[in-house]
């Protein structure tokens, strides 16, 4: 695996630990699609959320959330919707929204996590 590969691998497990420590509950991890992944889907009250999580060593190239453009914003919601029309049960009543969390440090166990709700 690729050290970059790695370092996307333990950011999402930092996110993972996150979320749970705030009270939501992790339904999926790495759900692939025909049209992309989505790195964690999670559930607090009536809410089903999509969590994209970035990771980086450093700003030297931009805050994580930068990378998070309109373009890949639309393609997050498509695969949110595809993800509840997979997953209708766990879906039902909620409603879908998108967040975003940056995890920025040379070791993702120790850096800071950053965490963008709701993001349109």
């Amino acid at each position: 695996m690729a050290a970059k590969d790695e370092l996307g691998r333990a950011g999402e497990e930092r996110a993972e630990k996150y979320l749970r420590a705030e009270g939501f509950t992790i339904l999926d991890r790495n759900w692939r699609s025909r049209n992309g992944e989505i790195d964690i889907v999670a559930a607090r009250g009536g809410e089903l959320i999509i969590v994209e999580v970035k990771t980086r060593r450093g700003e030297w190239f931009g805050h994580p959330f930068a990378a998070v453009h309109a373009r890949k914003r639309d393609r997050l919601w498509r695969l949110g919707a595809a993800w509840v029309v997979a997953h209708p049960d766990a879906a039902r009543g909620r409603r879908l929204r998108l967040d975003v969390i940056g995890v920025t440090g040379p070791d993702p166990e120790t850096a800071v996590v950053e965490h963008l709700e709701d993001l349109r």
